[in-house]
């Protein structure tokens, strides 16, 4: 059930009414774990087993871990916790991609001697809820918060609808407090919550699916026959594309989430105005950048040691970060090559990271564009396909209409214009800033633009499959 489908649109304009006219507290919340489920139920109703034991076994060995006085037994509660959440993560995930490189490494016999490739579904959203799950054990274990959720309480705050698929991870300490409280939407809440949706819709199905995932996916399919021009504005159009599609996502996912009285924090804050890539992670996915930080760069020793022992932590929690996207060499190398940017930039400029001026932000945006394409591609010959039709002497002729060739460019330097102004501000706070009558003509256009140009498709968004 996507958010940018009808199927979605009915059951929101069920869940929420009915949400609203429930009086007792308790039974509004069980009416939103019920419809949570019915929601995740809708990719494939079996998987919802998968989520209700994840969920039952972490706030069991929670419970556990908080009773528990002995630091060994808490330490081994949550490394059963630990095993039992990146276990189930990576045999649904991964265990494809170990196969395959296994059956490439080892000799002929032992190769032939490894079980065949089970070919499991993948269960849309276990990276989410699977890190949002680990957050809770790992923070009853640090004594971060108490385990005194009850079961229902927990299971809403794993499978809420709004953050289940595809986040922001969100952390107990966050949406456990709100849920114990109970929580009375207003009209300013519900009224700004449906314009984030609408605002999310428009970023997903007009920018991302109508003005540039089609240049990227035809450039991408056939890069032989573009060239060099054509490449680089795929390339753009793909870091726009992406932005787009996941921002949206994040802001339709907040949006909702206050209809019901629930603050999500932001996820996304103009990233493409990043002044450096440590300021990049600060504004790219920020539930999922703070959640590694957090559980795995600090763990490991963080910048606590040595200068070298901080670029270690730094590249290895990237290179990690880059995996968790998916099964495949080509997100550990853009999670590797983001972690030797990293490194590289606390080598020259120090904790502060880069200076804040207009070359580097915009010197910033060119290498992360650049860095979008192992992402993008599907194989390694791919990328070096696209990476050498970048040359202005590539053979290939020029396939994009001049209407593209016009439009895409401009739509980029638009979207970064408006992201290096609004950098230290909000969408809210621009919001608001605006007269009324701009408000509503905003509010208009996009939904004018949902209704004539989104074609009525319904198209996946790109973080799903992660």
């Amino acid at each position: 059930m996507l958010f940018n489908s009808l199927t979605f649109l009915v059951f929101f304009a069920i869940v929420l009414p009915v949400y609203l006219r429930i009086h007792a507290w308790d039974w509004r919340k069980r009416w939103l774990l019920l419809s949570s489920y019915v929601f995740y139920g809708a990719w494939y109703a079996p998987y919802t087993l998968i989520l209700l034991s994840s969920t039952t076994v972490d706030w069991w060995l929670a419970r556990r871990i908080d009773q528990a006085r002995s630091a060994s037994r808490r330490k081994a509660l949550l490394m059963l916790s630990l095993c039992a959440n990146l276990g189930l993560l990576s045999l649904f995930k991964y265990t494809s991609f170990i196969l395959t490189n296994l059956h490439r490494l080892l000799p002929g016999p032992l190769a032939q001697s490894l079980p065949a490739d089970p070919g499991l579904l993948l269960p849309v959203g276990i990276s989410f809820y699977t890190f949002a799950s680990l957050s809770y054990t790992i923070d009853v274990y640090r004594r971060d918060i108490r385990a005194q959720a009850s079961w229902s309480d927990y299971a809403l705050f794993v499978s809420f609808f709004p953050h289940l698929v595809a986040g922001p991870i969100l952390r107990a300490k966050v949406l456990l407090a709100q849920i114990e409280q109970p929580q009375q939407p207003s009209q300013q809440q519900i009224a700004w919550g449906l314009v984030l949706l609408i605002f999310g819709l428009f970023c997903k199905s007009i920018m991302a699916d109508q003005a540039f995932a089609p240049i990227t996916d035809l450039v991408y399919t056939q890069v032989s026959r573009f060239g060099s021009l054509d490449t680089w504005i795929a390339c753009g159009a793909f870091s726009a594309q992406i932005y787009y599609d996941f921002a949206g996502y994040s802001l339709c996912a907040i949006g909702i989430a206050l209809c019901f009285g629930f603050s999500f924090p932001d996820n996304f804050h103009f990233p493409y105005a990043a002044s450096g890539f440590m300021d990049f992670w600060r504004r790219w996915h920020i539930s999922l950048s703070t959640w590694l930080r957090d559980y795995l760069y600090i763990p490991l020793g963080g910048n606590r040691r040595s200068p070298l022992i901080t670029y270690r932590n730094l590249f290895l929690t990237m290179l990690i970060g880059g995996l968790w996207h998916g099964a495949s060499w080509m997100f550990v190398l853009w999670g590797g090559l983001h972690g030797l940017f990293l490194a590289l930039e606390r080598r020259l400029f120090g904790r502060s990271g880069a200076p804040a001026n207009l070359a580097v932000i915009l010197g910033t945006a060119f290498i992360v564009t650049l860095l979008w394409i192992p992402f993008r591609a599907h194989s390694m010959p791919q990328m070096w396909a696209i990476l050498s039709h970048l040359w202005p002497a590539t053979k290939g002729t020029s396939q994009l209409l001049p209407f593209h060739r016009a439009v895409v460019p401009l739509l980029l330097a638009l979207t970064l214009a408006f992201q290096y102004f609004a950098r230290h501000s909000s969408i809210e706070a621009i919001f608001q800033k605006c007269p009324g009558w701009l408000q509503l003509g905003l509010i208009a256009g996009a939904m004018i633009s949902l209704y004539l140009f989104s074609g009525g498709d319904e198209h996946a968004f790109i973080y799903f499959q992660f």
